[in-house]
């Protein structure tokens, strides 16, 4: 079972998008190229993608859950891009033999890697002067206020103090800066880019949210889901009412590029 089975349709409607700052930074490293490739690895509902489909003159969108591909591919119908759809896992993911891609993109999906294999297959399914995109930003279980403090503690207190990463599982911390690894990678020519964020949240997008994740999906609280979505909201109208539900964090993007 994927971590991820239940949480598509919230996904696809409650996740953060990619900053625009972001997109005009990717949209650069292709900039000028006649031919601009996008592979976008454990792409989710593809938001990654959408957000570049202008830029790009083909997208391969590959993602291990046949359920989030099928958001990914309501999303990207009708851009003028050709767009292929690839379910399988970043590290089995097999193109063509004359395929390379200009731009790899991977948004807050890398922890869930083996990190080395996927960077060692890019080596021969990317153009010599292509980019590799590592991106993503912190969560609402790893945000530190007021309010994001409170409904922690109330999904822990349902579900344990250790973060979940799907039914019967915990999340595994990787302890290594993603630029060391792009840095140890062919794609050795590593900047980082840091965008501060800040964002808005209503009681219900953050409801959506958290059926969105790994760490607070609905299967999770079984029979209790009801009583604990009643609790969060009475918790998140009441900071709602005092300061707002305001989320400070930064997206990250680290880029590398061969010697």
């Amino acid at each position: 079972m994927s971590q991820f089975d239940t949480t598509a349709p919230f996904y696809a409607v409650y996740r953060p998008g990619i900053p625009k700052e972001a997109v005009e930074l990717l949209a650069q490293r292709v900039a000028g190229k006649e031919r601009r490739a996008l592979l976008d690895l454990g792409s989710g509902t593809g938001q990654v993608p959408l957000a570049l489909a202008e830029e790009m003159t083909e997208v391969d969108v590959v993602e291990q859950d046949a359920g989030m591909l099928a958001e990914a591919g309501k999303a990207l119908v009708g851009l003028p891009a050709t767009v292929r759809l690839h379910n399988a896992p970043a590290e089995k993911f097999t193109p063509p033999a004359s395929y390379r891609a200009d731009l790899v993109t991977v948004c807050r999906a890398f922890h869930w890697m083996k990190q080395d294999v996927v960077l060692s297959r890019l080596e021969d399914m990317t153009a010599p002067d292509a980019t590799v995109a590592v991106m993503g930003d912190g969560s609402l279980w790893t945000a530190s206020t007021q309010w994001t403090d409170a409904l922690r503690a109330l999904i822990q207190e349902y579900l344990g103090e250790e973060r979940r990463a799907g039914v019967g599982k915990k999340y595994a911390t990787h302890n290594r800066p993603y630029r060391d690894l792009l840095a140890e990678s062919a794609f050795g020519r590593v900047e980082e880019h840091t965008i501060a964020i800040e964002r808005e949240w209503t009681t219900e997008t953050v409801i959506g949210y958290l059926y969105s994740t790994s760490f607070a999906a609905r299967p999770l609280f079984g029979e209790q889901v009801d009583d604990f979505e009643r609790r969060a909201r009475a918790l998140l109208d009441k900071h709602t009412a005092a300061d707002g539900l305001i989320e400070h964090s930064s997206f990250q993007v680290v880029l590398g590029r061969r010697g």
